[in-house]
């Protein structure tokens, strides 16, 4: 009997992946042979130094870009060779986003930024969603604004804004790419802990791409990438010990890049199939 991604409890999952962008001797592998999954209810955090593939991963995972070879799941649905107009659709029923650059419409107010997904639908929400949606707005501290337009919010109200509309169509899995880069620490801290809660209380499964061991503490499980590889997989860290983590990618002097010298420092973290465990 086959055995399904939901059979082992994950959200998404790549088997294999590799993503190659050019040709010959300017041909830059940013994927290098990647197996791994998502699994649901939990918070997952993407790390690595820049150029480690963990941006790549994600754009992969969500339907965004194609792979070079590998296969890519979405709960059952194998998207790998999906065309356009089918990935758009899933990604817009099934897959929620939050990005560092908030991508609010100027000129909708919260409401009706929120209200997005069921627009481009070409539907509206169920009074099931409705109930759903309001209790994020509660939730979210998003009311007394539901009639502002985005220039009238400040930066973390516009990304509560953007998590609302992200999780609006209750997502199988909500893709969050450096969701606190453009908000101070005290507001930082506070979309962290919403996102946190998110999956803790409502199972929400949550992958986020971050290069701050702080943002990635608030997750239950830290990916390690480096030189297109997963190098660690570790549960829950503190932002002390995702640092560390960090260091040994970058520091040696051994020459085997910072893959190899991860693996060297942490032979433990190399899981035997690469799949979540």
């Amino acid at each position: 009997m086959e055995i399904t991604t939901t059979d082992m409890g994950l959200a998404a999952r790549v088997q294999q992946l590799t993503k190659q962008y050019g040709a010959g001797e300017n041909a830059v592998r940013a994927l290098d042979g990647v197996s791994v999954g998502i699994r649901r209810g939990e918070f997952t955090a993407v790390m690595g130094p820049s150029g480690s593939g963990k941006s790549t991963l994600m754009h992969i995972m969500a339907g965004l870009d194609a792979p070079s070879s590998g296969r890519v799941w979405i709960g059952d649905t194998d998207i790998t060779g999906l065309g356009d107009a089918d990935l758009t659709l899933l990604r817009r029923r099934r897959v929620g986003f939050v990005f560092q650059a908030f991508n609010l419409v100027p000129t909708l107010d919260v409401r009706s930024n929120i209200l997005l997904p069921f627009d481009l639908d070409g539907r509206r929400p169920t009074p099931g969603e409705r109930a759903r949606i309001d209790g994020l707005v509660e939730t979210l501290g998003l009311a007394p604004r539901l009639r502002h337009r985005p220039h009238e919010l400040s930066g973390g109200q516009q990304q509560r804004v953007a998590i609302a509309r992200a999780l609006a169509t209750a997502p199988d899995l909500l893709f969050a790419d450096e969701p606190t880069g453009n908000l101070d620490s005290r507001t930082g801290r506070e979309v962290l802990s919403l996102l946190a809660a998110t999956s803790r209380e409502h199972g929400q499964s949550i992958a986020m791409v971050t290069h701050d061991p702080f943002a990635a503490g608030y997750a239950d499980r830290v990916l390690f990438l480096g030189d297109g590889r997963i190098v660690a997989d570790r549960p829950r860290q503190t932002p002390e010990q995702i640092s560390a983590h960090m260091l040994a990618a970058e520091d040696g002097a051994d020459g085997r890049g910072a893959a190899g010298r991860m693996a060297a420092a942490h032979p433990a973290d190399q899981p035997s199939t690469g799949v979540a465990r």
